[in-house]
């Protein structure tokens, strides 16, 4: 078992696609009214714990950018390495766009699946758990007082990068980094109540148990939880703020009436 499992915030960035239309409220496309796909801009990334953020965009490729400015293969091989060493991956709506897009993109360049991983969706857990006015990253992070999002003066800066402009590709990298940042922030502060978080225990080989949502050992007794044939005792972390529970049943050797 590993000591820790290694937690990993991700944020990715897209091109748009580039298609031929018949107005601005025309909803039917064709892929023969495609011109462009889209492709991958940049990401950027850290491991729980560690301070560094690791980014890669297209031009960090300075002679492959040169030859083809839309190959994101080797910001995805960079990816790769770090998906396959995380045992958790956290994003905001990465479920849905991120996860698939990486993989749609490794799809694309023949590239063999990573490691699997567990995910935690930040924004998926803010839909379950919570009935915030907006589940958007920038209005969590405001309405939570945690942090906002980089300005990034419209879909201009998109345009800019496309067209190879440095400033712009710095811009984006700050952008999406900040967003990581941001992630991190929420995910932590909604982490306690998130129930189905992928259980520490699992990863770590401790004899004492560990709380579930973090790998905290600095666990205090909360009372007991009770089934229908069971006591368990609960314990809240003091550092997250997870309660959970012990999964030996108390009652397990008492005389207990199960049924009228």
């Amino acid at each position: 078992m590993n000591n820790r499992p290694k937690v990993l915030f991700l944020d990715i960035e897209t091109s748009p696609n580039l298609t031929y239309i018949w107005g601005l409220h025309t909803e039917l496309h064709t892929m023969d009214m495609w011109v462009k796909e889209w492709y991958i801009l940049c990401w950027c990334a850290s491991f729980k714990g560690d301070k560094t953020m690791i980014t890669s965009a297209l031009p960090d490729f300075a002679k492959e950018y040169k030859a083809d400015k839309e190959n994101d293969r080797f910001i995805l091989e960079k990816l790769w390495k770090l998906l396959d060493e995380a045992d958790i991956v956290v994003g905001h709506n990465s479920v849905a766009f991120d996860l698939k897009k990486i993989n749609a993109r490794f799809a694309i360049h023949n590239m063999k699946p990573p490691s699997p991983y567990k995910t935690v969706d930040t924004l998926l857990s803010a839909r379950k758990h919570f009935d915030f006015t907006s589940n958007k990253l920038a209005d969590l992070g405001k309405t939570l007082g945690l942090g906002e999002k980089i300005d990034t003066g419209g879909f201009s800066l998109w345009k800019r990068c496309i067209s190879g402009d440095m400033s712009a590709w710095k811009h984006m990298v700050k952008y999406c980094s900040n967003d990581v940042i941001l992630l991190e922030k929420i995910y932590l502060r909604l982490l306690p109540f998130m129930q189905t978080h992928p259980n520490f225990n699992n990863y770590i080989d401790e004899v004492n148990p560990v709380c579930t949502n973090c790998g905290s050992k600095n666990l205090q007794m909360n009372g007991f939880a009770y089934s229908n044939q069971a006591k368990y005792q609960r314990v809240v972390c003091k550092d997250c703020g997870t309660n959970c529970r012990y999964k030996t049943n108390m009652l397990k050797n008492k005389v207990k009436v199960v049924s009228n």
